[in-house]
């Protein structure tokens, strides 16, 4: 999860300035900037707080990555390919 866009997402969304979300979200303008701009790091709660001050549920959701999987998967297909012939 990129932090700094989707706290900037969700604030867009929501057609908030950065001092209106700041006071929704009980933080100071300065500190939602520098989260914007990615110079500080929230934590995953934090975020979570301000999207939901912005007006909008936080979901995420698992993907796999790509090379993790591949070796297991190569044996897979091996196997099926084997029980094919």
């Amino acid at each position: 999860m990129n932090a700094a866009a989707t706290v900037r997402l969700a604030r867009q969304r929501s057609g908030l300035s950065l001092r209106q979300l700041a006071a929704r979200a009980d933080t100071s303008y300065s500190t939602l900037a520098a989260y914007e701009a990615g110079r500080v790091h929230p934590s995953f709660d934090k975020v979570r707080h301000i999207v939901e001050h912005a007006g909008f549920d936080l979901e995420v959701t698992l993907v796999p990555r790509p090379g993790l999987h591949d070796e297991a998967r190569g044996r897979e297909l091996e196997a099926v390919l084997e029980l094919a012939e």
